[in-house]
């Protein structure tokens, strides 16, 4: 082979490498820019577009105008939005609200707003944006950017809270009944819903189960905004219970912990669950509703909110093997893992 034929396949190898490199570069990039599109879909939420769509299509200057924003500003927010399907713009340049995008209205059944104002806030997104800070430290963002510890910020006043608390709900409220219906749940007794917030889960458990009685157990400025009270069906089967679940919890027949165990560390959650173990009666049950991180690389929801917990709690989501060693060091044994509709499980424990 001559000289000239060896340079030739050196160069084509190289152009090879070349465009491989390139369409990293691209990939590479166009991931990076990925975080405009919830920044685009929170200037939506925060000015109320969808709710002005509910009726038909407009254009960006009626929207703009019913919306009080900039026509040309409102347009480019909107274009974006229409690439992944949330919005969907005419052949006269006006925009309606797909299927997809619906419950982005407010007062809507399962309304997602609160939940995107809520999950883009500035306390989830600057914190997201310092995930160096947990690589190099080993420790959450979020005490650092906001002077508290996650919890200790949005107890600090009722204004603040809300963004949190009426976003959680809100997050839940499409997924409370179909959770809610995979729990294996005794006919008769006492469930405690721990740390259940606003009772969103809580009053789904009792209409399915018209013979249970119900606790809701929270800290006081959380319980002030309980819904409990809103729903006839379940009326006298519930109480509500102020306290620290790291203090202790509820006596009951089932304790249930959504959401709960992936905001705190291992040994936090240890006690919290060793407290769970010994407020139950007996044949009693602790069902952890949280997301199990499956095996492999495909994607889940779960690896997504897993950085959102390093960058502001303690916790993480865990796999199933995890949670296994949680409930061991408190006492309690694994007996099964029943999957929802939902990215949620239900992680079942008894006494060990």
């Amino acid at each position: 082979m001559g000289e000239n034929e060896d340079r030739t396949i050196d160069e084509r190898a190289g152009n090879g490498r070349d465009e491989g490199l390139r369409s990293s570069a691209a990939f590479l990039i166009d991931e990076a820019l990925g975080f405009l599109f919830p920044a685009a879909l929170r200037a939506a939420a925060e000015v109320g577009v969808a709710d002005h769509l509910a009726d038909g299509p407009r254009t960006p200057a009626e929207l703009a105008a019913a919306t009080g924003t900039d026509a040309r500003a409102l347009y480019r927010v909107l274009r974006l939005l229409a690439t992944r399907g949330v919005v969907a713009e005419d052949e006269q340049g006006r925009f309606a609200l797909t299927d997809a995008g619906q419950a982005l209205r407010e007062g809507v059944p399962y309304s997602a707003r609160a939940a995107v104002l809520m999950l883009t806030d500035r306390t989830m997104w600057r914190p997201a944006g310092e995930l160096t800070h947990c690589l190099t430290e080993g420790t959450t963002a979020f005490e650092g950017i906001f002077g508290l510890p996650f919890f200790d910020h949005f107890a600090q006043d009722e204004r603040t809270a809300a963004v949190f608390h009426v976003g959680m709900a809100a997050m839940s409220d499409a997924e409370n009944a179909l959770i809610a219906a995979a729990c294996d749940l005794p006919r008769t007794g006492t469930v405690v819903d721990v740390g259940g917030g606003h009772g969103g889960l809580l009053i789904e458990v009792l209409r399915r189960n018209p013979e249970l009685e119900g606790v809701l157990y929270d800290r006081a400025h959380v319980l002030a905004g309980h819904r409990l009270g809103s729903d006839k069906e379940i009326a006298d089967r519930w109480t509500l219970a102020e306290g620290d679940f790291f203090t202790a919890v509820p006596t009951g027949d089932v304790h249930l912990l959504k959401r709960i165990t992936h905001d705190w560390d291992d040994d936090r959650c240890v006690t919290l669950l060793e407290h769970c173990r010994r407020a139950l009666n007996p044949g009693g049950r602790v069902l952890v509703l949280d997301a199990v991180v499956p095996r492999g690389n495909d994607p889940h929801q779960s690896k997504a909110l897993d950085l959102m917990m390093m960058g502001s709690l303690t916790g993480r989501e865990r796999t199933e093997a995890d949670f296994a060693e949680l409930f061991a060091r408190a006492g309690l044994r694994l007996s099964r893992v029943l999957p929802t509709p939902t990215v949620l499980s239900v992680v079942e424990a008894v006494p060990a």
